[in-house]
């Protein structure tokens, strides 16, 4: 009966998520909307007096001659210029090469088949949060290959692959090592405190600290989750081999050579891809541990500030471009130049959607920034807040709980913090609250129900994924399934957000 109504009210929300435009096509209704607000708003003589400087801060009226002139003259450098891209796009093309040399689903393959039991869902789920670092390589490699995985241990596939979207996208923010998603967060948010506070910048290791227990705790979340409630749900399931054939099955040797072989250059690539890996990990030391290193601040022998941390990104896209291509030229992918250039630009290719979006969201939060109408009302909603005596731990988890909730109708992250973090970011940091904690709120909430809305991008290849194994199996199904898995992030992911946050602990080496 509460299954019934869980499926109805999800039912209805999809409906209505389903009725929204494109993310795309909301920053240009978004961006058109900002102009007519921001003249009627200077029409109304809206305004607020600054709490810092005491100046008075007006909306400015962006359909004016100046704001036209503007418009025209800064479309270019406000895409250009605008923090998610540049970062976003060095990094993809360094972790591009490392998956598609292979090396990225080799490693998922070695890693999701070392245990089994408790074990087995553990690392499914792992693998599936460190995966983010390869943005889509979890949803492609890692999902169908944990119903494969699952299936030759005689466990239900569909709770393999309900363990490994848990990680994949559920964990979506959080991780062992800084991604893509930290510049990405970490640059949308630089724009919007420097609303209030010009030349503030919002490192990309931030939240580290943070997100490195959040990885823990996501995989033992899920793994409970996994072996209580999903595999119990399930009926049993025959042991199959890594082909998806019954365990005892006659198989045709012809392949196994090939096979003896393929698996003969994986390891060999592995090896090559580890010894690169341990090689740049000793030059990084050289350049960092010693007082005088390279890699330290030139200044003052700082790590915190040092140019390795302030250029993290491309030190990830370089270390993970290196031990691709060490695994790529050992397994035959890269005999020549020509294919590392055409996976660099296939690699560019899948992101043109990416840029289309970041395109117009740079026009959005250029106009927003602007016409001064987030820090009008973060002055006037702080002003509200500070009414209400909230304490700030109590704020935040309210926040968590309004990003979950529209994670549900938006579902892209980057979309949903080029929105939120312009208005809360200031109006949070005008209560003292720290932009990084206003991050690391966003994170909880925005990952919690990526798994059980249908306008998350990748749903619907979970959906065909998981109609391998029950060809009849609907939305609604994968919702019941990974419902669980969404109530419990939400509730013990937040109540460690609130403990983090209440007891003044740093969220990372940058707070």
């Amino acid at each position: 009966m509460i299954r019934a109504h869980i499926l109805g009210l999800l039912g209805r929300l999809e409906h209505l998520g389903n009725r929204l435009p494109h993310p795309t096509a909301l920053f240009v209704w978004f961006s058109l909307a900002m102009l007519l607000i921001s003249w009627l708003l200077s029409l109304l003589a809206v305004s607020a007096t600054h709490p810092v400087t005491g100046d008075l801060v007006p909306v400015n009226n962006l359909l004016s001659a100046s704001g036209i002139h503007r418009i025209l003259t800064e479309t270019v450098s406000n895409f250009t210029q605008f923090a998610p891209v540049g970062t976003v796009l060095i990094a993809m093309l360094g972790l591009g090469l490392a998956e598609r040399s292979g090396l990225l689903g080799a490693l998922l393959q070695r890693l999701v088949r070392l245990s089994r039991g408790y074990g087995l869902s553990a690392l499914v789920v792992f693998a599936g949060v460190m995966s983010s670092l390869a943005a889509d390589a979890g949803y492609v490699v890692l999902i169908p290959l944990a119903g494969l995985v699952f299936a030759a241990a005689g466990r239900h596939p569909l709770a393999g692959m309900a363990a490994a979207f848990a990680g994949v996208s559920g964990g979506y923010s959080a991780n062992l090592m800084i991604g893509p998603i930290d510049a990405i967060l970490a640059g949308i948010s630089t724009e919007a405190a420097r609303l209030v506070t010009p030349g503030t910048e919002v490192s990309v290791l931030t939240n580290y600290y943070f997100i490195v227990v959040s990885t823990l705790l996501i995989t033992l979340l899920a793994t409970l989750v996994t072996e209580k409630i999903t595999l119990p749900a399930l009926p049993a399931w025959p042991a199959t081999d890594p082909a998806g054939n019954a365990t005892g099955a006659l198989q045709p040797t012809p392949a196994e050579p090939a096979k003896a072989r393929h698996q003969a250059n994986e390891k060999a690539g592995l090896r090559n891809a580890g010894l690169v890996f341990g090689l740049c990990l000793l030059l990084l030391a050289w350049g960092l541990i010693p007082e005088s290193g390279i890699l330290r601040d030139p200044a003052t022998g700082s790590i915190t500030r040092s140019p390795l941390l302030r250029g993290i990104v491309t030190v990830i896209a370089l270390v993970a471009a290196l031990c691709g291509l060490a695994f790529g030229f050992t397994r035959g992918r890269y005999r020549g130049r020509g294919q590392v250039i055409k996976d660099l630009e296939d690699t560019f290719a899948t992101m043109a959607s990416y840029l289309v979006l970041m395109f117009f969201a740079a026009q959005f939060v250029s106009y927003f920034a602007w016409s001064n109408i987030g820090l009008v009302l973060a002055v006037k909603g702080a002003n509200g807040l500070q009414s209400l005596d909230l304490s700030p731990v109590l704020l935040l988890t309210v926040f968590i709980v309004m990003a979950a909730g529209i994670n549900l109708l938006v579902g892209s992250a980057s979309a949903k913090w080029s929105l939120l973090a312009p208005v809360f970011i200031p109006m949070f940091m005008l209560l003292d609250i720290a932009p990084e904690q206003v991050q690391a709120a966003y994170r909880v909430g925005d990952s919690s129900t990526n798994i059980i809305t249908p306008l998350m991008p990748y749903f619907g290849v979970v959906v065909a994924y998981m109609q391998r194994y029950r060809p009849e199996l609907g939305v609604g199904t994968i919702m019941a399934l990974m419902l669980p898995y969404s109530l419990v992030f939400l509730l013990g992911w937040g109540l460690v957000f609130a403990v983090w946050i209440g007891s003044g602990w740093p969220l990372g080496p940058a707070s």
